[in-house]
């Protein structure tokens, strides 16, 4: 399976500043009132909070900043919108958007396509290179291989394992999500982030100008604060 993870940009996500975390928090807690607005409070029974609050936990968000947002959900009032367009190098973008101004919302995301050399396009006009994967990352411990993770993954219908630095990542169809997040738990691993994503069926290289700029296109959509996930279809390089 070609892909990339979205978990590189969780990864980059933890390597920036104090301000920046900040705006990683800020979305953490938008993402737990939508939770908490569709399946309530206890994570024991909402299979969405649980991966929000474990989203909450890997990127260092202290225990009582979870608990506040879990407190003051209900005040809250949040959209979902997806963005769909091009990039640099006619690359193609997927934007999760979470926001309480739709119409702010879709300007400065318009603005950030524009400014990269892109455009904001229709819906489903890059959709259809993606493909919907449940997506589960845990935690490097002692002992653990990708061997013996390929392993577990043929026991809960997962059918690829990569590893990715100090975490690995396994992949599966969306409707095996909750199966293998279970089974890891079950078998005492450290479950980092488990949801479904949209990974491109194949990846594109750009030269060094175009990467130029993508990269660029990244860091606007890290530091926007309505901006919860997002995807595309560049190989990207890392030192």
């Amino acid at each position: 399976m070609s892909g990339h993870s979205k978990w590189s940009t969780i990864k980059r996500d933890k390597e920036k500043t104090d301000a920046a975390r900040g705006r990683i928090f800020s979305r953490i807690g938008k993402e737990i009132a939508i939770a908490v607005k569709m399946g309530g409070a206890d994570p024991s029974s909402n299979n969405r909070l649980a991966g929000v609050i474990a989203k909450a936990k890997a990127n260092n968000m202290p225990k009582e900043n979870i608990q506040r947002n879990l407190i003051g959900a209900g005040s809250k009032t949040y959209e979902e919108f997806v963005y769909e367009g091009y990039g640099p190098g006619g690359s193609a973008f997927i934007v999760e958007v979470l926001t309480d101004n739709k119409n702010r919302a879709a300007a400065e995301i318009r603005h950030i396509f524009d400014r990269s050399g892109g455009a904001l396009g229709t819906p489903n006009s890059v959709s259809y290179l993606f493909e919907k994967r449940a997506v589960v990352v845990v935690n490097e411990t002692a002992g653990l291989t990708e061997d013996k993770l390929t392993e577990y993954a043929l026991e809960c219908n997962a059918d690829d394992v990569r590893e990715a630095g100090d975490v690995f990542v396994i992949y599966g169809r969306p409707s095996a999500l909750q199966e293998i997040e279970n089974f890891m738990h079950a078998s005492k691993l450290e479950v980092v982030s488990a949801k479904v994503e949209m990974l491109p069926m194949s990846e594109m290289e750009l030269d060094s100008a175009k990467y130029s700029s993508f990269e660029k296109m990244l860091e606007k959509l890290d530091e926007h604060e309505d901006v919860q996930e997002y995807y595309h279809n560049v190989k990207e390089k890392f030192c």
